[in-house]
């Protein structure tokens, strides 16, 4: 399961405000035609699937518990996808 938080760089709590943001400014920094990196076109397409998920109210109400769920039915494989979204963007 995909962090969507992690992938446009927001907290879980984070605004819709917020989330519409970060979501504008990964989708610029991503896009294939601005970055022709040979990642960029997937990363685009993960900040487009997180925005698809986290921008609907109530889609983003069944990820987040979608999400809870996981953390306690598979907290290790959950803690690392987590984490590795986190350390991605930091060393980004």
């Amino acid at each position: 399961m995909k962090d969507y938080y992690a992938v446009l760089g927001v907290a879980s709590d984070a605004s819709s405000e917020e989330v519409r943001q970060a979501y504008r400014k990964k989708a610029l920094q991503f896009h294939p035609d601005r970055n022709l990196d040979s990642d960029a076109t997937d990363k685009f397409r993960d900040v487009q699937e997180a925005w698809d998920a986290l921008s609907d109210a109530s889609r983003r109400n069944a990820y987040d518990e979608n999400r809870r769920r996981n953390l306690l039915d598979k907290p290790l494989e959950t803690a690392r996808e987590i984490w590795k979204n986190y350390l991605e963007g930091v060393l980004h």
